[in-house]
């Protein structure tokens, strides 16, 4: 029997179990625990678990705090147990005791949330109860505890074997094309002509991927922008009026220039690297001429790095890239600074992307989506985004990636391993020698 149509046979059995019982005294939420870690029949348990599920939403906001707490303070693993597979492991660590071991230390929050996740429409709730549980960890930190049960069972149930990608253009859905303008996160969609614009162009394209339990939900999507060179502004793609007997074939360069992850609940929880690839492959079978593959990025770290502290002021040396924050930081980010000081801008930039760090990786967390990619920092376009935003965190400069399908896994190898940042040697002018 396929997925959907068992989906719809069980949520028939649920909602005839739950039908059978309305009207009777509602179990208060640790009843339905007790209840769904009990039953080991698999339509008893589906109907536990949709009752659960049902509660927890129509529950306030301190109700379902309490429910975190409780998993991560009540549903750990058993210590007994742990003792004995430790102590058995100890003498013996044989393949079936590391095997054991792992098994008793997994904290009994896991099965509970797989246990959820039997009932028709449960993945969808559990993806917003982690929106919830994002939220309540800014107060409450031992949650991170639960936060990451859930992460490692999300990896598994969204990998990359269950993603399904999927052209969106003028004929995909009202309710899909709804949840695109909603979702867009970099370059806001304003209306359904300027949605039109992006999506059903001959120079246009646009992707998304999907999971077959969240139906019409798209999790991340990509706007791709087709040319014959690599676009220097936004307002270049978005104002750009192409006709429709644009000969398609001349086409050289393919531009992502908007990447928007749609469901909160899922962060963490990479789609981007996997959509790029997948994306690569769908051009070059339907655009054999387009060889060179670049992102028009935004640079969302900048401002608040610029905004830092300047090691000057600490009574450490006053150097070249110090002397530089400061004479940016005394300009208006508006377009006539930028243009008189759109040197310094541009070189200002580069080295935040090259020497800012947290950790041993970029400070930008678009550099680092890309970089770990594999991709390489290209080039910089000055003045490129004067919308507010664009002005407001990064002076309007905008920053190319670069995806040579040739350096792709090395470049991705020596970023992860080292936190090398690759970049065009035509950018090595900018670099300040600390």
């Amino acid at each position: 029997m396929a997925f959907g149509k068992f989906q719809d046979f069980l949520g028939a059995l649920v909602k005839g179990q739950l039908d059978r019982f309305a009207g009777s005294s509602t179990p208060s939420m640790d009843e339905l625990l007790q209840k769904l870690m009990g039953n080991s029949g698999e339509v008893s348990a589906a109907v536990a678990a949709r009752e659960l599920l049902d509660l927890y939403k129509q529950s306030d906001g301190e109700a379902k705090l309490a429910f975190f707490q409780n998993l991560e303070q009540n549903f750990n693993a058993n210590e007994a147990q742990v003792a004995v597979a430790h102590a058995n492991y100890t003498k013996d660590p044989s393949s079936l005791n590391t095997n054991r071991l792992a098994r008793v230390t997994e904290p009994r929050r896991h099965e509970l949330l797989r246990r959820l996740n039997q009932t028709p429409g449960a993945t969808h709730d559990l993806v917003s109860m982690r929106t919830d549980l994002l939220r309540f960890i800014e107060e409450s930190p031992e949650l991170v505890a639960v936060d990451e049960t859930f992460v490692r069972l999300f990896t598994s149930w969204f990998g990359r074997s269950f993603l399904l990608l999927q052209t969106i253009d003028w004929s995909t859905s009202a309710a899909i094309l709804n949840r695109i303008i909603r979702y867009e996160a970099v370059h806001e969609i304003k209306d359904w002509d300027d949605l039109r614009s992006r999506i059903d162009r001959p120079n246009r394209r646009c992707f998304a991927y999907f999971h077959p339990a969240l139906t019409d939900e798209p999790l991340i999507f990509v706007e791709v922008a087709l040319s014959t060179e690599i676009p220097g502004s936004i307002n270049s793609i978005l104002e750009d009026s192409a006709e429709q007997n644009t000969d398609t074939s001349k086409f050289t360069t393919a531009t992502f220039y908007s990447i928007s992850n749609c469901q909160p609940g899922l962060k963490n929880i990479s789609f981007g690297n996997f959509l790029i690839k997948q994306v690569v492959q769908e051009l070059q079978t339907e655009f054999p001429s387009i060889k060179q593959f670049v992102t028009l990025s935004p640079i969302p770290g900048f401002a608040h790095w610029l905004a830092i502290e300047d090691r000057a002021e600490n009574g450490e040396e006053f150097n070249e890239l110090d002397s530089l924050k400061a004479d940016v930081q005394s300009l208006e980010p508006c377009l006539d600074p930028i243009e008189i000081h759109g040197d310094a801008i541009k070189k200002l930039v580069f080295n935040y992307l090259i020497l800012a760090k947290k950790g041993k990786y970029p400070f930008d967390p678009v550099t680092r989506f890309h970089l770990g990619n594999g991709a390489k920092i290209h080039q910089l376009h000055v003045a490129a985004d004067l919308s507010d935003k664009g002005l407001t965190q990064s002076y309007g400069t905008m920053v190319s990636y670069l995806y040579d399908l040739r350096y792709i896994e090395r470049n991705h190898e020596a970023y992860v391993t080292e936190g090398t940042v690759d970049f065009s040697d035509k950018l090595k002018p900018l670099l300040i020698k600390s």
